[in-house]
């Protein structure tokens, strides 16, 4: 009886292992099918960047990004950098521009106004002539003025358009050729220690709110960086030749709203 058991039981062995090796050989020439419903793993390696301000290496998606450029914080994003430049600034760059006299720092911030062509901004969106023409890019038959002015070589550190939106062209720590002769309190050539601001208008209209706003905020960068920055519009380095940023420009708002000391508007807050 015990022998029969044992048959029995070496018999049931062998078929379990024929069986096998038929599941074996039926697995491999079927492999069985990925499901769709789960998702498919991923070797891509993680991108990183590194942060414009401070230079340190970031995975991409925790950067803040401005045009092609990207940060690690937002205090880094609105920053002005070591190199002079406002990160959430658009940067346009100017060919117009060249070094700082040696061992100056700018000490002065003009105020201009500007307009391309003259008044438009009134009719339509127009600063994009304005980049034009920093750029060395302006048409010349655009319209009749452009013919006027496209040779000439002139640009500002910083624009800012009717709707408040701000432009970099020049390093703070750069000169931009934007005051031309110009004298500020017995000081000649202001280019060599002055920061060129643009506001988007004309001497006949008042200036929007967006743009005191954007204007608040870039001095309040400027002048944790060049503490000893004073105040002054175009009109009061150059007043043979110049009448910007115009009577329209309220200096007691801009004033007020900047915090600026009094003494660092050494012309006054009357509009002129």
């Amino acid at each position: 009886m015990f022998k029969w058991l044992l048959l029995i039981a070496g018999a049931g062995l062998v078929y379990l292992w024929i069986k096998g090796k038929k599941q074996a050989k039926l697995n491999a020439e079927n492999p069985p099918k990925p499901s769709k419903d789960k998702p498919k793993k991923t070797s891509d390696p993680e991108v990183m960047v590194q942060c414009q301000h401070c230079k340190v290496h970031l995975p991409q998606p925790e950067a803040l990004t401005c045009e092609d450029r990207f940060y690690c914080s937002r205090e880094h994003l609105h920053a002005l950098d070591s190199n002079g430049w406002i990160g959430d600034a658009h940067w346009r760059i100017s060919p117009n521009q060249d070094v700082r006299p040696e061992n100056i720092q700018a000490d002065l911030a003009v105020i201009h106004h500007i307009s391309l062509p003259p008044g438009e901004f009134r009719r339509r969106d127009s600063s994009k002539h304005i980049v034009d023409f920093f750029q060395n890019k302006l048409d010349p038959n655009g319209h009749p003025y452009f013919a006027e002015i496209a040779d000439q070589k002139v640009s500002s550190h910083f624009l800012i358009t009717r709707s408040g939106t701000l432009v970099q062209f020049v390093s703070a720590h750069r000169k931009a050729w934007h005051a031309g002769v110009s004298e500020f309190l017995g000081r000649e050539k202001c280019n060599d220690f002055s920061i060129g601001i643009e506001l988007e208008g004309d001497g006949d209209t008042p200036f929007e709110a967006a743009q005191y706003q954007a204007l608040t905020n870039l001095i309040r960068k400027l002048t944790s960086a060049f503490p000893n920055l004073q105040f002054a519009g175009h009109s009061d380095i150059a007043p043979e030749r110049k009448t910007d940023p115009g009577i329209y420009f309220d200096w007691k708002k801009f004033q007020k709203e900047t915090g600026i000391s009094v003494n660092k508007l050494p012309f006054g807050l009357d509009p002129r």
